[in-house]
């Protein structure tokens, strides 16, 4: 399952330019809207299916632990503060990374409008952006490692 998940995070960065190259003769403009709204159901998907690990790792917390879903803590338990710097490291990359994705999302719209052939190197300019908040994910795992 955890190789499921890796190849799946793994091609995720891949999907705007397969969608690009699949749809060529569709106009640059329409295209980004569908890609964004794509992108969008993905990720609400992706939290309902977070959202429902987590109520069942709460409300059944042996099963969670027969499955292996369950990290037990550990005799010395675990740093509270790691955890709190972890979550303020994940909840301040991803809101930077909102701030600058809104920004560089709403310049990119205003230069595709004007001159589509770039639509390339703009889509580039927004996963840039988006990488702000892996910088903190990658922090906290540094952080409870």
């Amino acid at each position: 399952m955890k190789y499921v998940v890796a190849l799946l995070a793994g091609v995720m960065p891949m999907v705007p330019a397969v969608i690009l190259f699949v749809n060529r003769r569709r106009k640059p403009e329409e295209l980004a809207r569908k890609t964004v709204l794509g992108l969008s159901a993905l990720n609400l998907v992706i939290l309902f299916a977070m959202v429902g690990l987590v109520m069942a790792g709460l409300a059944v917390p042996d099963l969670a632990e027969a499955s292996g879903l369950y990290q037990a803590p550990t005799p010395s338990g675990p740093d509270p503060l790691a955890a709190i710097g972890a979550g303020i490291a994940v909840g301040v990359g991803a809101l930077g990374a909102g701030i600058a994705v809104g920004n560089v999302g709403s310049a990119a719209v205003g230069a595709i409008a004007e001159k589509p052939e770039i639509f390339g190197r703009v889509l580039i300019f927004v996963g840039l952006a988006e990488g702000v908040a892996i910088y903190g994910l990658i922090i906290a795992f540094i952080i409870l490692g």
